[in-house]
């Protein structure tokens, strides 16, 4: 335990200040003891006078002393609390001591310590902790966590309070994920987490500069101050800051509190912490939320970052954050529940401030979570909108939070939500309206009134929004509809737009209201459609069609009414619901659609009766209508549906044409009605029983309406009305002719044409006198000169009145007939009548003005449609054959209008209908087929028509009443003579006009024989030409011409139904025949053919036809060819089918027939239609979109047949036809997208198999579409590899692998390389740990693809390169396949490895690295291997060994960057090896090192021992013995100049100084090894190895200083070894460390050792080697020569100086004998001086260290080298001169000459003199102040050696005067030490005198 450790010590501590006492037994003499022990602390606490003894002193016994608390003792406890009493007066006064807090955190850590101790200790920690420098305050910071656990409350917060402040100053790892390295552990301390977390949320809610004011006594405090607040605490509790409590806020300021500055820091601190996601993200997101709302900038912005950046991670629908957020924005709400009267008021915390509000609520609109929580989302609602606090900005917020609700919250959670939700917005609502009053009447400000809006219109929209949600809520309330659209009236434009869209949504509410309610609501919608804002209008109409059902009449009413409303708003969707007639499939669904005709009209005549007595009318001109036009016309339009509805037929109001249609079915109806089955309204009178009849009464309002107003539909009804009932209703209108014939005369045309009609019908009724004088009037109004109108309606009316006068003539005929009383004919003078009508008319034909021209057209018409013409067949004047050609001339003729032409063929077409005589019948029918003009197509449906009716004459439908009988009802009468030329028209058609080369004319004959088809489909000559027609046809399809082509697919299909079954066989296999061997009918070419028309596209080899033939083969692979038909009817749709003319045949029915008998073979069709929608050839193309559209109605087909379709098109896509290629690739690319494929998982590998090679195809719209389809493929495949798939994704995987890698990644095309590559990396990131299984084989192949798929060039370039531009490069390559797709796609997989799957990877692995070409795979084998180390060391071992012979090979790579990256792989791998396989690396690579010469092998070693030091140092430190001598010997490799190989020794020095102890220890401790290593590097062959051991030798000797027998004898045997024979490179480092070895070890050499070479030996060999000849070595030699002697201080001067005299005279001599050098010498020369000069300074160097204390040796040769040395200071360079004054200052220092014992005065003197002559020179050599210095010091020797032995006289005075004089020119020396220097031996001298 600490504690105990620590109680320990302090005792000792203690004890320390006592005289050893004999211990007593007693409890008593303890307890004086101890006292004792205080007493002297208490002593020594009274002596420490400065802060620094005093600090000194609490920090040794504080600890212990706070122990002693725990004593039984009462005396030592009362002692000890004096001392802190003491203490703490002290400490306070001075801030600077520090306390020992660490070790009184320890202390309080302490289980068994006392509480009595623990708290006196934490006041202590307290005062202590914030006094530490900040950097210990965050090194504590995570012990004072640990300390809070399990302590009493009040001591958290204080341990708390003191951490909070440090978090500012807190560092945090960078990366998050290396949770082991960050500071605070609190992954396994959740309670300590909780506590902490609660407490920093409290701080961070601290407003800034808040203060408590508690006082002192509670009781006393006023109570209105605790309930100023809601009434937080009980009475006298002071008012907590909002969002906190009393007791929080209490502990958060605690006993020092922060000023706002510090707090600040303290909040941005634990946004800190929280952003290093100390604590778990989830926990912490509310503290993140708080702070963001913070007044201080900082702290706000820091924490707005935080949140946006962890935005997307949080999941903002977990109950805990949602929850967390509620509560602290509510504070704890009193809910009247058992656990709320337990919470003390001091506890209770307040909600928080408006501030962070505005910031929760956002979040909380993020949330569905937050949506669904009840109770606390309402709460929050009513408090943000009615908050005491709230403003604008939150009531908008709380608004969006209403609209969030009523968006996301589940049905069963809005249910008690919905009706407190409408509470408060209405409520809202209702204040803001009395707000607006009170404001207009204080005029207050435009801004508020702006927000205001704003607001409102979203209580409004959410109100809407609600509505939708919950229309029960609303369905009872209609008071709330109306204050809705009160409010629309009154608001401004903004809000109502919000109301306007609030009433849309809550229209659904009212949908089914009953009785009262309905009532209720008609009227509120009646009010407000004649309101004069125009949107209240428009959603009145709104409500009045949605609310009430489609049969309600008076709602249907007000839409009519709001139909005439002048706004285009208001009436264009009145007129929409009116007029829009739900479908037919929903006619038997939905009962009554319309009300029923005489309701309706009964209601409009009630109210347009009403309205006539009130302002309400409209006036126009001459009369008051009941309701403005608009709304009239509109009224009757709707009638006349309504009366159509009754009458059982769709009602439709857009073509007055389509109207005509259903006459008949209405008419049935209307006679009904008049029959007076319907007359049981409630009229009052029967009087007015006829006017009451609906009849009637439409009539009448017709009749007013067109009275007042006009209107060609108004008209039209009229003439309806009356045409199909003429005998009961045109008698009305006997009195009312003059009003007709005024409506004749109006100047529309249609108008008139319409009145005219009427005029006959009416006309009709009356008695033939009337009638004559009626015909006569008309035509004398066409006579007379009245104006063009008001003739063109008076032809009009002759001819409809004739026409209907012959149409009864003939059936008073038939009946007549059937009464066999023929004796009543035609009265003559009537036949006279019509005769000169018909002439009037046809004297009009002439007419200059166009429109009398087809008046008097249509009028003969009529008349010959229902008789013979009364005009002479030929002859002259106006005869039937003029009539027939000036009608033909007029057809072709390009002056006439196409309305005239229309109505001309159609009168020829009628003429012998009426007349089975007529005479031109062929003529006519020849003409009309040869008047073909070009582009006149919807003319050809009309010539069709009349051909079909002039064809079969007298049996046409043609002859029909059109008001009274339909075509299908029509029977010709049996009794007529029939003039019918079919056949020959037929053969007329099909052999001249079908096989015209030219175009148009083939067109037109294909129409008419449509139309033939399908007018006189009973026909016994069609019947009987089935064949025929069909190959008519069959010609037409190959035309260019889209509609001829669909006329003709159209007529196949009919001709087809027509036949019997054998027919139909027959038809088929001809049809079958023609169109799969494409014979076809041969147009003849004459002059006017026209060759290729429309452009070369369609040539004459049927390519037009390819459509047909596809159609063809698809039903042939059915076997079923005759679908054909049933194709052909679907696959094209022209426009023309939907004009007028073309819908007649009905072909939408056909087609839809064909769909549904074509169903039955879907599975064998899907496929192949789904292909050809994506055909190149358009037609095929849009023929094929058609028939899919019309068969698949279903989207989910699809999917249903996705196998089959999905085989299909595998199979075609490689097709020997590229237009099929080409399309099954653009489907495949459509059928993959979002569509689940996990039934197809097998396929899929064929599918990229076969796409890779389509991707090459021979034609690029091929490629295109491949490369779209593989695009599709790799993403959708990238989808399925999710690990959410499960197996499927497993499947998926495994499948694809094996195709990408074996046939993408390596293909030669390069699009699906690239393609291959991306999916593959795709996968891997989506697939994660799902690729574990493949990696064995995934990681080789892309392994490889690293060097495949590099550019060729860069191995080209890098070939080129030179050696350092090569390395930079390959250098780029590596790290460009590093950050390769590829690499990242085997990072990827590396994370998943384990066991299971290296066993199968790594022996691929090391094939790949021995066997693997390119740079970027040996790169990428080298990082696999790192990342494999890291990745699953343990795992690793078994195949370490492996893997390290395999990278072995590549450690002499060629190639230094893939040498490096093998290297660094090596320097991975040691770390998970076995010791054995790193051990047997190391020999090798010593062995390599030590033997082998290439470079390459060093380099190698170099790179992998440095690399192993580097990332696995325990590894090297375990094998140091081996590492470190070779990393020593590596050290000293001697670098080649050229080569630049200077890195080895840089590398070697690294791994040498990062693994010893100082080099020098790194000696001492290898010592054995280093020498064995480098024995044998001396021993090597290599020249270069044994100047390398030399060196290191040298360096051993150097740093060891003295070596030590055994090792010194082997040193230097060694080294002498080395030195006989001869010289080599580097033998100088031999003799460098022979030399240093010597002078470091000179004592022991002394001793005479077995086996150690004595210091004779050595010199021997050492001056052996000085007479060499190389100029270089010798210096060297020398050198150590000089250096062995010189720390031996053998006497050899004689041996030398044979060496070295010859030498420097031999010098003096060249420099004096050679003059100046020739010019081109010169670089030679220099570097020879150079040389010269180097050898000289050795030569004086040597001598002068090698000068004896040996008098024989001096006597012999002191005179003759202190010339030398004279002689060379005169004529030498200034370092020589150097030189020679250091060898002097030698010579001197052992001169023996002055020693007493063996003075000889006069050859002092003679030496003397000759040095003093000379050294002038130096002393007054003014360039090289170095010079000037030795000179002074030999002189200054000199004069000393000379005071000591008292030998003045030796110095002359010629000598004297010499220095004398050139002392004084020293004088004025530049360097002012020289000056003071030479003037005190100038004095010296001076003296002497």
């Amino acid at each position: 335990m600490p504690g105990e450790v620590l109680r320990e010590g302090g005792a000792q501590q203690l004890c320390l200040l006592l005289p050893a006492v004999a211990p007593k037994p007693r409890a008593d003499a303890v307890a004086a003891q101890e006292a004792d022990q205080l007493e002297r602390v208490f002593l020594r606490l009274g002596h420490a006078e400065t802060d620094e003894q005093l600090q000194n002193i609490i920090s040794k016994f504080l600890p212990p002393v706070l122990l002693k608390l725990s004593s039984t003792q009462e005396g030592v406890r009362k002692k000890v609390m004096e001392l802190l009493v003491h203490l703490n007066k002290r400490i306070k006064s001075r801030p600077k001591i520090q306390l020992p807090v660490e070790t009184l955190l320890v202390q309080y850590q302490d289980p068994s310590a006392v509480s009595f101790v623990t708290n006196f200790t934490i006041i202590y920690v307290k005062m202590g902790y914030p006094r530490l420098p900040v950097e210990k305050q965050c090194e504590l910071a995570p012990t004072l966590l640990t300390a809070m656990e399990g302590k009493p409350q009040p001591q958290q917060d204080s341990l708390m309070h003191l951490l909070i402040p440090t978090l500012f100053h807190m560092k945090y790892p960078a990366e998050p994920l290396k949770a082991a390295a960050s500071p605070f552990n609190l992954a396994e301390k959740p309670k300590t987490v909780q506590l902490l977390l609660d407490f920093m949320l409290d701080v961070l809610l601290m407003p800034y500069g808040f203060v408590l004011n508690e006082s002192q006594s509670r009781q006393n405090m006023p109570l209105a101050q605790g309930s100023s607040s809601s009434g937080v605490g009980g009475p006298g509790i002071p008012q907590p800051p909002p969002g906190m409590s009393f007791y929080a806020a209490k502990r958060v300021i605690g006993d020092s509190p922060w000023t706002p500055e510090l707090l600040e820091q303290c909040k941005l601190g634990i946004v800190k912490f929280i952003e290093a996601e100390q604590v778990p993200e989830l926990e912490a997101v509310i503290h993140l939320v708080v702070a963001s709302s913070d007044t201080r900038h900082s702290v706000a912005t820091a924490a707005d970052l935080e949140l946006k950046s962890k935005q997307s991670l949080i999941d903002w629908n977990n109950p805990a954050i949602v929850n967390k957020m509620y509560k602290v924005y509510l504070g704890d709400i009193p809910l009247k529940t058992k656990e709320g009267s337990v919470l003390k008021p001091e506890m209770k915390r307040e909600s928080v401030s408006t501030r962070v509000k505005l910031k929760i609520v956002p979040h909380l609109l993020r949330s569905r979570q937050a949506a669904e929580t009840f109770p606390a989302n309402i709460q929050v609602v009513y408090d943000g909108l009615f908050g005491a606090n709230t403003n604008a900005k939150l009531r908008s917020l709380s608004l969006q939070f209403v609209h969030h609700i009523c968006i996301i919250c589940p049905e069963s959670k809005i249910k008690p939500l919905g009706p407190m939700l409408l509470n408060g917005l209405t409520k809202l609502i209702n204040e803001y309206k009395e707000d607006s009053l009170s404001m207009k009447a204080c005029l207050s400000t435009l801004e508020t009134g702006l927000k205001d809006s704003k607001l409102l219109s979203m209580a409004y929209s959410a109100v809407g929004k609600l509505s939708s949600r919950m229309p029960q809520l609303f369905t009872k309330d209609i008071a709330l509809v109306q204050q809705f659209f009160e409010a629309l009236c009154k608001e401004d434009a903004d809000t109502r737009l919000a109301i306007q869209e609030a009433l849309s949504m809550m229209v659904g509410a009212y949908s089914n209201l009953e009785g009262a309610q309905r009532t209720l609501m008609e009227a509120l919608v009646a009010s407000y459609l004649i309101k004069p804002e125009v949107q209240v209008r428009q959603v009145a109409v709104k409500f009045a069609s949605t609310v009430f059902p489609p049969d309600h009449i008076p709602s249907r009413y007000l839409l009519l009414l709001a139909a005439g409303d002048p706004r285009e708003e208001v009436h264009g969707e009145a007129q929409r619901v009116l007029r829009t007639f739900p479908g037919k499939n929903e006619k038997e669904s939905s009962g009554k659609q319309m009300p029923s005709f005489p309701e309706m009209v009964h209601y409009i005549q009630d109210k347009a009766s009403h309205r006539m007595k009130t302002p309400a009318k409209y006036m126009t001109g001459t009369a008051a209508l009941p309701f403005n036009p608009a709304t009239f016309g509109e009224i009757v339009l709707y009638l006349r549906m309504c009366l159509a509805h009754s009458a059982g037929v769709v009602p439709t109001s857009q073509s007055l044409a389509d109207m005509q249609d259903h006459a008949p079915a209405i008419g049935r109806y209307i006679r009904n009605l008049m029959s007076g089955n319907h007359i049981s309204f409630s009229s009052s009178s029967s009087s007015k029983s006829a006017e009451t009849n609906p009849v009637h009464v439409y009539i009448g309002l017709l009749q007013q309406l067109l009275a007042g107003v006009g209107g060609l539909p108004v008209m039209y009804c009229l003439l309806e009305v009356v045409s199909v009932y003429p005998e009961k209703l045109a008698t009305r209108f006997v009195d009312k002719m003059d009003w007709i014939k005024s409506l004749m005369n109006t100047n529309k045309e249609e108008m008139r044409e319409l009145a005219a009609l009427f005029y006959s019908v009416v006309l009709s009724t009356m008695s033939g006198d009337e009638l004559r004088a009626s015909l006569e009037q008309l035509i004398k109004m066409t006579k007379d000169n009245h104006t063009p109108e008001v003739q063109h309606g008076s032809l009009l009316a002759l001819g409809f009145t004739v026409g209907r006068y012959l149409a009864k003539g003939k059936v008073r005929t038939a009946e007549l007939h059937d009464i066999e009383q023929p004796n009543t004919a035609v009265m003559p003078e009537q036949e006279q009548l019509i005769k000169s009508t018909t002439e009037t008319i046809g004297s009009f034909l002439d007419s200059t003005s166009p429109f009398l021209v087809v008046a008097a057209c249509t009028a003969l018409g009529e008349i010959g449609r229902n008789g013979p013409l009364p005009i002479p067949s030929e002859g002259t004047g106006f005869t039937k054959l003029q009539l027939v050609e000036s009608l033909l001339a007029r057809i072709p003729s390009s002056k006439e209008t196409n309305k005239m032409k229309e109505r001309a063929i159609q009168t020829l077409g009628y003429f012998p209908v009426g007349d089975e005589d007529f005479p031109h019948q062929k003529l006519l029918l020849q003409g009309l087929m040869d008047s073909v003009e070009a582009k006149q197509i919807e003319l050809q449906f009309t010539v069709g028509e009349a051909i079909t009716s002039a064809a079969v004459g007298t049996s046409s439908v043609a002859a029909r009443d059109v008001w009274t009988v339909t075509e299908e009802e029509y029977i010709p009468p049996s009794d007529l003579k029939v003039n019918d030329v079919v056949p020959w028209v037929l053969d007329l058609i099909l052999n001249k006009h079908i096989i015209s080369p030219n175009p148009h004319v083939r067109q037109a004959a294909c129409i008419w024989l449509l139309s033939m088809v399908k007018k006189l489909n009973t026909h016994k000559a069609i019947k009987s030409h089935l064949k025929d027609i069909q190959s008519a046809f069959v010609s037409i399809l190959s035309d260019s011409d889209e509609l001829s082509q669909d006329v003709a697919s159209k007529g196949l299909g009919l001709i087809y139904e027509l036949g019997s079954e054998q027919d139909q066989q027959e038809l088929v296999t001809t049809l079958v025949d023609t169109l799969m061997t494409g014979k076809r009918a041969k147009h003849e070419m004459t002059g006017e053919t026209v060759v290729f028309q429309g452009g070369l596209s369609k040539t004459p080899d049927g390519q037009g036809l390819s459509t047909y033939k596809e159609l063809c083969s698809l039903a042939s692979d059915l076997n079923q060819p005759d679908l054909v038909y049933k194709f052909m009817n679907l696959a094209n749709h022209h426009a023309m089918w939907n004009s007028r003319k073309g819908a007649a045949f009905g072909f939408n029915v056909i087609a839809a027939k064909a769909g549904e008998q074509l169903a039955p073979f879907l599975p064998q069709l899907l496929p192949r239609l789904y292909r050809y929608q994506f055909d190149p050839n358009l037609g095929i193309r849009q023929a094929m979109m058609s028939i899919w559209n019309a068969l698949v109605t279903d989207k989910s087909m699809v999917d249903k047949y996705m196998k089959e379709i999905l085989e299909d098109l595998i199979s075609n896509l490689t097709s020997s036809l590229w237009r099929i290629r080409e399309s099954s690739c653009l489907a495949l690319n459509d059928l993959l997208r979002g569509r689940p494929l996990d039934d197809i998982i097998d396929k899929l590998p064929d599918i990229w198999e076969i796409l890779f090679r389509v991707q090459d195809d021979i034609k690029e719209t091929v490629r295109k579409a491949a490369e779209l389809a593989l695009k599709t493929l790799s993403k959708v495949c990238v989808k399925m590899c999710d690990p959410s798939k499960g197996a499927a994704g497993q499947k998926t995987i495994a499948v694809l692998l094996p195709c990408l890698l074996d046939k993408g990644i390596v293909s030669t095309v390069a699009e699906v390389r690239s393609l291959s590559i991306n999916t593959l990396v795709k996968i891997s990131k989506s697939a994660g740990s799902m690729l574990k299984p493949h990696a064995p084989k995934l990681i080789p192949a892309l392994l490889e693809s690293l060097s495949v798929l590099e550019p060729q060039v860069l191995n080209y370039l890098s070939l080129c390169a030179t050696d350092q531009e090569k390395t930079a490069m390959d250098s780029a390559r590596l790290s460009a396949v590093k950050s390769s797709p590829m690499m990242e796609t085997i990072n990827m997989c590396l994370q998943y490895l384990d066991v299971s799957v290296l066993g199968e990877l790594v022996p691929r692995l090391c094939e790949l690295i021995k066997s693997g070409v390119g740079l970027g795979t040996k790169g990428g084998c080298a990082s696999v291997i790192v990342s494999l180390t890291t990745q699953c060391p343990q795992d690793l071992t078994p195949y370490s060994g492996k893997l390290m012979s395999a990278l072995l090979s590549g450690l002499t790579d060629r190639n230094s960057v893939v040498q490096k990256s093998f290297a660094f792989a090596m320097g991975h791998l040691v770390r998970t090896s076995r010791d054995s396989s790193t051990e047997k690396l190391l020999h090798k690579l010593s062995s390599w090192y030590m033997e082998k010469e290439e470079p390459v092998y060093r380099t190698g070693c170099a790179l992998t021992v440095h690399a192993m030091g580097r990332y696995s140092p325990d590894v090297v430190k375990n094998h140091a013995k081996h590492v470190l001598p070779l990393a020593f010997l590596g050290m000293h490799e001697v670098p080649d100049e050229e080569k630049g190989e200077k890195e080895n020794s840089t590398l070697w020095t690294e791994v040498w100084q990062e693994n010893v102890p100082g080099t020098q220890g790194g000696i001492r401790l290898y010592m054995q090894e280093l020498i064995a290593i480098t024995q044998k590097a001396l021993q090597s062959q290599s020249w270069k190895m044994k100047a390398q051991g030399a060196a290191a030798m040298a360096s051993i000797a150097k740093q060891t200083g003295s070596l030590v027998p055994p090792h010194l004898g082997i040193v230097l045997s060694a080294l002498l070894q080395g030195l006989p024979g001869r010289t080599w490179t580097g033998k100088e480092e031999l003799l460098k460390a022979i030399a240093s070895v010597v002078s470091a070890s000179n004592a022991e050499l002394q001793k005479s050792v077995p086996g150690q070479p004595t210091v004779n030996d050595i010199v021997q060999a050492v001056l052996k080697e000085c007479r060499k000849e190389n100029l270089k070595y010798k210096m060297a030699a020398l050198r150590c020569a000089a250096g062995v002697l010189q720390a031996t201080k053998e006497d050899r001067f004689q041996d030398l100086a044979d060496i070295i005299f010859p030498m420097i005279k031999k010098n003096s001599l060249e420099s004096m004998g050679t003059g100046l050098p020739k010019h081109d010498e010169e670089d030679e020369d220099m570097r020879e001086k150079e040389v010269q000069m180097e050898s000289l300074i050795c030569a004086f160097e040597t001598l002068g260290k090698a000068w004896p204390r040996s008098l024989e040796t001096q006597r012999c040769y002191r005179q003759e080298f202190c010339k030398l040395m004279c002689d060379r200071l005169k004529l030498s360079t200034w370092k020589v001169q150097l030189g020679v004054l250091q060898a002097m200052n030698a010579y001197f220092q052992g001169l023996m000459l002055f020693d007493e014992e063996h003075s000889d005065p006069l050859a002092l003197t003679e030496i003397l003199l000759e040095t003093c002559s000379s050294i002038t020179h130096s002393l007054e050599n003014k360039s090289y102040t170095s010079i000037r210095t030795e000179a002074l010091s030999v002189i200054q020797l000199l004069l000393t050696k000379l005071q000591e032995a008292q030998q003045w006289e030796s110095l002359t005075s010629e000598s004297r005067e010499h220095l004398i004089r050139s002392l004084s020119t020293m004088a004025s020396d530049s360097r002012p030490e020289l000056q003071e220097k030479a003037f005190i031996l100038k004095k010296t001298l001076e003296s002497l005198d």
